[in-house]
């Protein structure tokens, strides 16, 4: 590594090379967008504590509105905060701005490239931005291309992509500079199932290769599937946070569908009336057992009423079941 001679960058690069500094630390952060015509002052942020550790993968959770985007702009520098301070590699944006965004790639939820250039162009160039020389632009460019499946398509306009190639093309472009912090703001928002699971598996790789990850999604089995940490932002502030295992263990209830052999009787659901049974077609109840009742319990009381369980399965995903219930409070 090359050091200049200067206390200030001195002193920036021994925090860079410290392995206990946080890819990420916010505090305090706050965002109001002013009034217009049309809506009153909107306080985005209120106030956010967020720590990221380096190599860790955080799934950022939260309804529409609650200030998940907001969260992302400000760390990538496209959005400006209200107050507060946020630590980039040991790197406040606000002091070294230029500093902190040259270890960030952004994925953001809009595709904001000219659809009339071409692929290898587009990524090639965004390279040029951080100072890369383009022999060596075009060598990244080759390697993050066919890592993500895109060399076949260099020299094809953006505009002809599938909607699945324009949100990789948004991954190569923001890989290009080998970030050390890769932000991905919903990127497989209308991306079918197959080219999803693609893509859970090359961010599984770049994870295990050190990146820190920070992704916002509405898909929760995507961050059960793929996230180290969750946090869930809800009015603008973190209302929880933790190991997907930490968060679950925090469930007082268990939410079951069973699969009935026989079409189900009123008679027998009146039966069960103290219970929390719902039915959702001829065949088929929702269990939700209280704190502290078994499955064993719930089945033989139901069994007990004539019903028979052909099959016992999870509803859903038990992340999502934190996640509806944290932000009904």
């Amino acid at each position: 590594m090359h050091i200049i001679a200067s206390s200030e960058t001195d002193a920036i690069l021994v925090l860079l090379m410290s392995e206990q500094t946080p890819a990420v630390r916010i505090t305090g952060l706050k965002k109001t967008y002013p009034a217009d015509k049309k809506q009153p002052p909107v306080e985005a942020l209120k106030g956010l504590d967020l720590m990221i550790k380096q190599g860790e993968f955080l799934a950022l959770l939260g309804p529409n509105g609650a200030g998940k985007t907001t969260t992302i702009g400000i760390l990538s520098g496209l959005v400006n905060k209200s107050e507060g301070t946020i630590e980039v590699c040991g790197v406040d944006v606000t002091t070294h701005p230029d500093k902190a965004k040259s270890f960030i790639g952004l994925v953001p939820q809009e595709m904001n490239f000219d659809i009339f250039e071409k692929v290898i162009n587009i990524v090639v160039t965004q390279a040029g931005y951080y100072g890369i020389p383009r022999a060596q632009a075009l060598k990244k460019a080759e390697e993050v291309l066919k890592e993500l499946g895109l060399w076949d398509k260099k020299n094809a306009q953006a505009q002809h992509l599938s909607g699945g190639m324009k949100r990789r093309l948004l991954i190569a472009r923001a890989l290009v500079h080998e970030p050390k912090i890769l932000l991905l703001d919903e990127p497989t928002a209308g991306v079918d199932v197959e080219l999803r699971r693609g893509m859970w598996d090359f961010l599984r790789k770049l994870s295990a290769s050190g990146t820190t990850i920070v992704l916002t999604t509405h898909y929760l089995e995507e961050a059960e599937l793929l996230a180290s940490r969750v946090a869930i932002i809800n009015h603008g502030t973190i209302i929880e946070e933790g190991t997907v295992k930490e968060l679950i263990t925090k469930l007082n209830f268990v939410t079951l569908i069973l699969d009935t052999t026989e079409p189900l009787k009123d008679a027998a659901l009146v039966l069960l009336r103290d219970m929390n049974v719902k039915k959702l077609d001829e065949n088929t109840l929702e269990l939700t057992l209280s704190p502290g009742q078994t499955v064993n319990e719930a089945i033989r009381k139901i069994a007990a009423t004539g019903i028979q369980i052909a099959n016992i399965r999870n509803a859903g995903s038990r992340l999502e079941e934190i996640f509806v219930n944290l932000i009904k409070k």
